[in-house]
């Protein structure tokens, strides 16, 4: 793990934190930011040191949701341990941004990946791997979450159409700023470090073996990130980084490496969405139903410009799809909602009748 210079303007503070944290200063807590999260264990960054933490049991039973425990980019107000190297986290701070996926398999439940963050690199490698409907979804998780997305195309070495590709990441990206890049040759590195400036959080996500940690460490000048080399068979990378990890860069900067996602399902997203296919919002304007679907509506602005070639048929079937999934996924989030609250009213009612004394 790299520190440089470690104050608490480095870790990102503001004035805004400084004054909303004044009653916890009050009470004997102090700042600290989430840089390790592994399951309840933590390493926080404090001004003067990193430790380990936990949080205490009244966090832990409070949090209705895994979601509302501390994540990585997370503040937090902590006691450090009298002569240890270690901090007990009381309270989560409000988030100011988050990204967040549906966990892995059947279960619909949030998985906040990470939290505060200014900047989202987006990276995909310009090789066989390169998939533009995964960079699709993570652009509107990322706009979803309140975050800035950059789209870093690396291995630009490895490709024969350069120009090709990135007019096919400008049809998808909704004015994303895009970077060619390449982490081996250094190309277009310089214009990547002027995007982290001191204060700011950045997060890099993507799938295995686009090169993020390589990336990652081209701007620390050390190999902080352990890398592996992509299978030259099918292009495809092995899980080199396998937590969420807060560095602080040699300029003040913060960054976080993400694992590669195995698997990536969207979680509920609002926003994001419109920003993500900004064509089809301007398009729905004109549709003569005000609620349309855009599949099969009679009047549908959308479907007129998919069949004048207006609007790509790629990107009308990618928006019906998301559209479909985010629908699907509201009503099993609401059916869990409804099962929990069922559950919680049965807890309570147990609770009440074993307290009531007999002949009562």
């Amino acid at each position: 793990m790299v520190k440089s210079k470690m104050t608490i303007q480095t870790l990102g503070w503001t004035p805004a934190l400084q004054k909303s944290f004044a009653g916890f200063y009050q009470n004997g807590f102090e700042p600290a930011r989430v840089a390790v999260e592994d399951k309840h264990y933590y390493v926080v960054f404090t001004a003067e040191a990193s430790l380990s933490a936990q949080v205490t049991g009244k966090v832990l039973h409070a949090a209705g949701e895994t979601a509302e425990l501390p994540k990585v980019g997370d503040w937090v107000a902590v006691k450090s341990v009298p002569e240890e190297n270690k901090a007990v986290i009381h309270h989560v701070l409000p988030r100011r941004s988050k990204l967040s996926r549906k966990v892995a398999g059947r279960e619909t439940e949030e998985q906040v990946l990470v939290t505060n963050v200014d900047t989202a690199f987006i990276v995909q490698a310009l090789d066989r791997s390169f998939n533009p409907l995964l960079l699709q979804r993570h652009l509107l998780m990322v706009r979803d979450g309140g975050v800035r997305p950059v789209i870093v195309l690396n291995k630009v070495d490895l490709c024969d159409d350069v120009p090709a590709r990135l007019a096919a990441v400008a049809e998808i990206g909704g004015g994303a700023q895009t970077l060619a890049v390449s982490a081996k040759t250094g190309r277009a590195m310089d214009r990547l470090a002027q995007l982290v400036q001191p204060g700011e959080t950045i997060v890099f996500i993507g799938p295995s073996g686009v090169g993020k940690s390589s990336i990652i460490n081209r701007q620390l000048g050390a190999e902080a990130q352990t890398t592996t080399e992509v299978r030259a068979s099918d292009g495809k990378g092995r899980h080199t980084t396998t937590w969420r990890e807060l560095i602080v860069l040699p300029n003040g900067g913060l960054v976080i490496d993400t694992p590669g996602m195995r698997e990536f399902q969207m979680w509920l997203a609002d926003e994001g969405v419109h920003e993500t296919f900004p064509e089809i919002e301007a398009l729905s304007a004109q549709c003569h139903f005000s609620n349309c679907g855009h599949t099969r509506e009679k009047g549908c602005a959308v479907l007129a410009a998919v069949e004048q070639g207006a609007l790509p048929r790629a990107r009308h079937e990618g928006f019906v799809k998301l559209q479909r999934e985010q629908a699907l996924l509201g009503k099993a989030a609401q059916r869990r909602q409804f099962q929990e609250r069922i559950r919680k009213s049965r807890a309570a009612r147990r609770i009440l009748n074993e307290s009531v004394p007999e002949g009562f």
